[in-house]
């Protein structure tokens, strides 16, 4: 009997059915989410962990592995792409992206946790199957098992270019940010190996979710009676949740008396809440309310004092949230929705003006991983007329003798100095006041008079903050 006919009489395998892996396939759905519609993953996670525990599928070990695959996969995406450029036969662009994400998934589970090679692989060719199919599933079993071979630190060595012949290239590769945000997150820190290493590796660790408790309506004491909770590092008012601690579940946050706020966020607030006056000190506005965490800090400050907080956000949803995030305030406020820029108020009818600008959202990319590869150099030009027009407005709005707070959450040159920079030039009877002494305690400030705050530090996201005083 012929080997031939000897095969073909043999039986053949019974299909298997691929086992659903309710961890994986919630993240995958995530990543697709993120990506068809550029959402953003700590807005999509929350609710399909909610979901998945509603349904009895998850416990708390499922929902943090599925958080870590996540944002692990999201953060170290330019480096996990290199790689499996590497060992695919084709341009990435070529590659459909469904199968890309399930690609980056099973590149993260190999090279940046510590599950088992063989399980990681097994794992995400399962997933492929249920997902993508069983012929695309074998292409991913073969890119993953050439991923298989060697560590990160092997597979660095091999697709990043030497630090020497190329430095922005090869730091782009290594810690995964698009070149042109290496550049200017150089720019910013002033040069200096050492420095931009330590930030960009900071940009990809999880940050700690930090709460504020709102003046007169809560105290840090309470929040640190919850589980795992620490004090702030730099704010009065700031309390840090550490392995994994849920806001949800803290009384405080749940009644709107404390919330989720970063503290560089809180700092920019305090300083310019705490910033010196000449006259009365009775008027405050938010000009860029939305989304509401500054303004909550700022109202519950002012009501310590007896002034008034008009907050005011332009677009009619996110004055909403504004809304939501005042609600109880012990002090007066009106919240509004209205364009900073073309403003219902008269000239010089505040004391005190925020005005955190609409930016990149380059300095709180530990939050926001999926924003670096959304963003482009020419996303600066859009952004420039209308921080330079918030500007201009809010120093028109405050009063002689009265102060001007402009903050940004990106470090970029473009959008913090150059802005501030041109307006002084417009508005000559202006002068910076020295923002370094309303942060106390807090080091490596710079310079001044302005403050930049940075990830790697503060421990906070990338704040930016000018005070402006208006002189005549």
């Amino acid at each position: 009997m012929s080997d031939t006919s000897r095969r073909a009489r043999r039986p053949a395998k019974p299909y298997r059915r691929p086992q659903k892996d309710p961890v994986r396939i919630l993240a995958f759905d995530a990543l697709r989410a993120v990506d068809e519609r550029d959402a953003y993953a700590n807005l999509v996670l929350p609710p399909l962990l909610r979901k998945a525990r509603e349904k009895g599928d998850f416990d708390a070990r499922d929902a943090a592995l599925a958080t870590e695959l996540v944002y692990g996969t999201l953060r170290r995406q330019g480096t996990y792409d290199a790689i499996i450029a590497a060992c695919v036969d084709r341009p990435l662009r070529e590659v459909d992206p469904p199968v890309l994400d399930v690609l980056g998934l099973g590149a993260h589970q190999l090279l940046g946790t510590r599950i088992p090679s063989h399980a990681a692989v097994s794992a995400t060719v399962e997933l492929a199957r249920v997902v993508l199919g069983d012929g695309r599933a074998k292409f991913v079993n073969a890119v993953l098992r050439k991923v298989a071979q060697s560590d990160l630190d092997g597979w660095l060595e091999k697709v990043a270019p030497p630090y020497d012949d190329d430095p922005e290239d090869h730091l782009a590769v290594v810690h995964s940010h698009p070149r042109w945000v290496v550049s200017a997150l150089w720019d910013s820190l002033g040069g200096g190996r050492a420095g931009i290493e330590d930030l960009l590796e900071a940009d990809n660790e999880r940050p700690e979710v930090t709460l504020v408790a709102r003046p007169g309506r809560a105290t840090t004491e309470e929040l640190l009676g919850e589980e795992a909770a620490l004090p702030g590092r730099w704010s009065p008012y700031a309390v840090r949740l550490t392995e994994g601690g849920e806001p949800g579940a803290v009384t405080a946050v749940r009644e709107g008396r404390a919330g989720v706020q970063d503290e560089g966020s809180q700092l920019v607030a305090l300083a310019l809440a705490d910033a010196p006056l000449d006259g009365p000190d009775e008027k405050w506005l938010d000009a860029c309310a939305g989304p509401g965490g500054k303004a909550a800090l700022l109202a519950a400050l002012a009501a310590e004092r007896g002034a008034f907080l008009l907050a005011s956000e332009k677009q009619p949803h996110r004055a909403g949230l504004v809304a939501r995030a005042l609600d109880g305030n012990p002090g007066p406020y009106q919240v509004i929705a209205a364009d900073g820029t073309r403003p219902p108020w008269r000239p010089g009818s505040f004391d005190r003006v925020l005005v955190d600008v609409p930016c990149t959202g380059l300095g709180a990319l530990r939050r926001r991983p999926e924003a670096r590869w959304r963003r482009r150099p020419e996303d600066l030009d859009g952004f420039a007329p209308l921080q330079r027009g918030l500007l201009r407005t809010a120093l028109e709005s405050v009063r002689i003798g009265g102060v001007v707070g402009y903050a940004t959450c990106s470090p970029h040159l473009a959008e913090t100095r150059a802005v501030v920079d041109d307006l002084l030039k417009q508005f000559p009877d202006t002068e910076l006041i020295d923002a370094r002494p309303l942060l106390p305690g807090v080091g490596a400030l710079g310079d001044g008079p302005d403050v930049q705050l940075w990830p790697h530090l503060h421990g906070t996201d990338a704040m930016y903050l000018a005070l402006i005083r208006r002189t005549a």
